[in-house]
């Protein structure tokens, strides 16, 4: 069920509705098992749930998913910057925890962290009275040639895909320059410092980026 509801909100937010099948697409689940979790979070009053429109989330629904988020998002960033665990894996390893530590824990690591705005990709951790610090950013694969950016949030679902990345140095904050684009959605040419890397068009969608401020 928890898994439902972040998937509404990383493709919602709060407010907006979200259909099911963009959520079918984002989960690898089949619609019909989309549409019968959309009808048991509406039977918990979690979401509203309209056939062949989507879902959006009701007030309960909300504060229950800025919980949820928090302690991931929270305790992904206690792994990489208390442990060291690399940032590939701590997406993984925060599933496990998520549902279980206490709101005590969760205020400790917030502590120790200095109540952070973001986690290892970017994404923005809500505070305690649920605000979200949202960042102005765009798709990279949407940007134009000659386009000077910056990082600023990525996907964390693939691990092979962050792993591949972290490589190359592309990480929330990385500075960088799209010099070309391949047609028919192909490979995009990055710079970075003196580097210069060609990412796939699939691998380029999971990057969200904002225009550097001229310098």
């Amino acid at each position: 069920m928890e898994d439902y509801l972040k998937a509404i909100f990383q493709l919602g937010k709060l407010e907006k509705q979200v259909s099911t099948s963009a959520l079918a697409e984002y989960l690898k689940v089949a619609p019909a098992s989309v549409t019968n979790m959309c009808k048991k979070l509406a039977e918990l009053n979690l979401v509203v749930y309209e056939p062949y429109r989507g879902v959006t989330f009701t007030l309960a629904g909300q504060k229950m998913v800025l919980e949820i988020v928090r302690h991931h998002r929270l305790i992904e960033l206690y792994l990489a910057e208390a442990l060291g665990v690399p940032w590939d894996r701590v997406h993984e390893e925060a599933e496990k925890w998520e549902h279980v530590i206490s709101e005590d824990l969760e205020e400790r690591m917030a502590a120790v962290l200095g109540d952070p705005k973001f986690d290892p990709h970017g994404a923005p951790i809500p505070t305690r009275s649920g605000h979200v610090h949202e960042q102005d950013s765009n798709r990279l694969v949407d940007m134009e040639t000659g386009d000077r950016l910056i990082v600023v949030e990525v996907d964390d679902r693939d691990p092979e895909l962050l792993r591949y990345l972290g490589e190359m140095g592309i990480y929330p904050g990385t500075k960088i320059t799209l010099r070309i684009r391949a047609p028919f959605n192909g490979p995009l040419t990055l710079n970075s410092g003196d580097d210069e890397y060609n990412l796939g068009y699939q691998a380029a969608k999971s990057i969200r980026v904002a225009r550097c401020e001229s310098e």
